[in-house]
């Protein structure tokens, strides 16, 4: 058995290998000057388990080749997706659309006997595989890394609410979520109901963390509200633009994401719960 490192995500490949006491395959990536990708297995294993995500576009294509270069010599492979891209347009919304998150299933499918998703965007993705299909949640981690930290656990809408009351259950604290209410086409409020956060220490959790607007709103109004210590946490931490920034200058004292995609507020590894995934 060998882990097959992608791109995207080399640090959890290492966690991962650490967790399984898996060696790490030799293997080459290089991109041509045209911007092509190349790959190239210098390993032989019997058994694959290749780490990488579906985002931006060009790890789309590396996945698919590192798929085609271990197929050719192994027979199981598994497929550690830390981040499902293009996983948010998982219906049809409007007529002549193309559903992105089944396309994807159809074309990792072909060279895998399994797929592990850390945190997909809806967990209804699963059903587009015709294959052994798993979801990892790195809600846990996070929480553990929190214990003892904080009095409550905030979701920043309703859409997350389960994880807030999944990590405060872990913490052993309250837990509660921002409402929106829409005031006009252009106006939204925000506010937590039924809490006083004065005084208290404070995580906000959601899933994705992309321009940082959300979570930099629900930050500036816990601090209206003369909360304490505020964190902000999420398992994919995309960060796009100066989003950090935006949610730092808000009044966080902290943010922590996990190793799905590596920045400097990588502080939590999911490579733990792969690994509870990985049953042979």
């Amino acid at each position: 058995m060998k882990i097959i490192a992608g791109s995207s995500s080399p640090t959890l490949a290492k966690n991962l290998s650490k967790e399984l006491k898996v060696g790490i395959a030799d293997i080459s990536i290089k991109r041509f000057p045209d911007g092509e990708c190349y790959v190239k297995l210098n390993d032989k294993t019997n058994h694959a388990i290749i780490i990488q995500s579906t985002y931006p576009d060009e790890n789309i294509i590396e996945l698919f080749l590192l798929q085609d270069a271990v197929s050719r010599i192994a027979s199981r492979i598994d497929v550690i997706i830390p981040y499902y891209g293009y996983g948010r347009q998982d219906k049809i919304f409007e007529d002549g659309e193309a559903i992105s998150a089944e396309k994807m299933a159809r074309l990792i499918e072909q060279d895998a006997n399994s797929v592990i998703i850390v945190n997909p965007h809806k967990e209804h993705i699963l059903n587009f595989f015709s294959i052994e299909a798993k979801i990892c949640d790195g809600v846990p981690a996070i929480a553990e890394h929190f214990k003892g930290k904080v009095d409550a656990v905030i979701a920043p809408d309703k859409g997350a609410l389960e994880m807030a009351k999944k990590a405060s259950s872990i913490i052993g604290c309250d837990y509660n979520h921002f409402e929106k209410t829409r005031i006009s086409s252009s106006e939204v409020t925000m506010e937590v109901k039924d809490m006083d956060v004065k005084g208290k220490k404070l995580l906000i959790i959601d899933d994705i963390i992309s321009t940082g607007g959300t979570m930099a709103k629900a930050v500036e109004i816990l601090r209206s509200q003369q909360a304490g210590e505020i964190y902000v946490a999420c398992i994919h931490g995309l960060f796009i633009g100066n989003a950090d920034e935006r949610i730092l200058k808000a009044g966080c004292k902290e943010i922590v994401a996990t190793d799905t995609f590596e920045t400097s507020y990588s502080k939590v590894s999911v490579a733990g719960e792969i690994a509870k995934l990985l049953k042979y």
